[in-house]
């Protein structure tokens, strides 16, 4: 039994097309067809009742299919881990990103980015804006998506990717959930709550009091899930940053776009490298971030 004959059947199986399925293993339709025949033959088993152009699992079929799925990431994890023992430069791509942004366009950089270079072994670290800056200067990250508080420093290669908009989140129960937009002066009796870790607390308020312009009481916390905790026992609101569309649902909480003088308040998110660092990966992977911010 070959493997190639297994991923041939895991994608007649995924497409629901031996047509599709040939497209996607680059052989045509009748190879593919020869060769899950063959797979049958081997097992002695039929994994595929057969109905003119369509078909269905068998029983057996099922369970070979779920078990191909273990099969086929076993030995994919077995060849990257072979690889990754050869590779004597053990390289590694360090990544850092503000604590602040909560996007999926980092996420999806990142997969890309790896399913092209399986070999390379991602490093990320979540920080301030100044914990950022700090790894930058002593060489401890390749590559920072941040939001730009800084005038641009010609050692750097600095790229805006995106404006975002500033949102807030807010327990439903509370009246202020019922506006289409908030002035922020309308939340100063109300405590913002920012997730920053202990040491940053200081500088993340004075940024969100000085250049945000909120002020007030605010709570900190270290995780997502114990601020939104907090939004939805009524503690206080959370400022979040949205790029693109606001995707986020969540039946107790209501996400809320933050004004200034009936303006939009924005945040420009850019990336940033040291133009004496020389690794060949960064322009690549910059390359992703810019396709999808």
């Amino acid at each position: 039994m070959l493997l190639k004959q297994i991923e041939y059947f895991k994608a007649v199986v995924e497409t629901g097309n031996f047509y599709l399925a040939g497209d996607k293993c680059h052989i045509s339709q009748s190879a593919i067809s020869q060769q899950i025949k063959k797979l049958e033959d081997e097992l002695n088993v039929r994994l595929l009742d057969r109905h003119n152009r369509t078909f269905t699992l068998t029983k057996a079929g099922e369970h070979f299919y779920r078990k191909s799925l273990v099969l086929i990431s076993d030995v994919r994890q077995l060849v990257l881990d072979t690889k990754r023992i050869a590779d004597e430069k053990n390289t590694v791509f360090r990544i850092g990103y503000y604590k602040g942004y909560h996007g999926s366009e980092l996420t999806e950089a990142i997969s890309k980015f790896s399913e092209l270079n399986p070999t390379v072994k991602i490093s990320t670290e979540a920080g301030s804006h100044e914990e950022l800056f700090y790894d930058m200067e002593n060489n401890k990250v390749d590559l920072v998506l941040n939001d730009q508080r800084r005038a641009f420093s010609d050692r750097y290669h600095n790229e805006l990717l995106s404006e975002s908009h500033i949102y807030i989140e807010i327990s439903k129960n509370d009246p202020l959930s019922k506006l289409t937009e908030i002035e922020i002066d309308e939340l100063k009796n109300l405590p913002c709550i920012l997730v920053i870790n202990d040491k940053a607390r200081a500088e993340e308020q004075k940024y969100y009091e000085d250049v945000i312009g909120i002020k007030g009481d605010y709570i900190f916390t270290d995780s997502m899930q114990d601020a939104r905790l907090k939004i939805v026992t009524n503690q206080g609101y959370m400022p979040i940053d949205v790029i693109g569309k606001n995707t986020y649902f969540d039946t107790s909480v209501e996400r809320i776009p933050l004004v200034r003088d009936g303006k939009p308040v924005r945040k420009s998110y850019c990336i940033f490298w040291r133009k004496s660092n020389h690794s060949q990966y960064l322009e690549e992977f910059a390359s992703f971030l810019r396709e999808l911010f």
